[in-house]
């Protein structure tokens, strides 16, 4: 098959729907601050809905990084951001299934983490746990201690 007939047999599919998604009231835009990236994505796929959250920090409405050299602090800020977006298209922790994590120090922070994020899953009753990956990264911000990326998937009620 050549390139040619290539693109004639995608011409003819449809593209799947798609489209951002944000919370402002709880965190910024990336676009306010220079960067080239949407909070997070809704695919709407033939009555299942994918929310693609991404990389997720401890950042206000304003874009300013909040609870600076607080390890714990950020992470309650960044599930509380992520929990924003999850509203913000009416899903809840209970439709994750899966985050990435990625910590400044994964040696240093790693068990203040599991803490924090074992006390937020049971405050949501999530049962199963969603699958996860660690991973120690540079941060886009130097004061940034930890960033969580996040997968939902869910089908909507009939109202929405």
């Amino acid at each position: 098959m050549t390139i040619t007939d290539a693109l004639e047999q995608i011409r003819g599919v449809e593209q799947v729907a798609r489209r951002a998604i944000s919370a402002p009231e709880a965190l910024n835009e990336a676009g306010e601050y220079g960067s080239s990236f949407s909070r997070g994505l809704r695919i709407d796929l033939n009555g299942l809905v994918i929310l693609l959250i991404s990389g997720t920090a401890s950042v206000d409405e304003n874009g300013n990084t909040v609870h600076v050299g607080d390890f714990r602090g950020q992470c309650r800020r960044t599930y509380q951001n992520i929990t924003a977006l999850l509203a913000a298209e009416g899903a809840t922790w209970k439709d994750i299934v899966r985050t990435t994590c990625y910590l400044r120090d994964i040696e240093r922070d790693y068990a203040a983490f599991n803490e924090e994020r074992t006390a937020f899953f049971r405050r949501q009753g999530l049962d199963p746990l969603p699958a996860s990956t660690g991973i120690q990264a540079i941060l886009c911000r130097p004061d940034l201690l930890v960033e969580i990326e996040a997968i939902a998937m869910f089908i909507p009620s009939r109202e929405e």
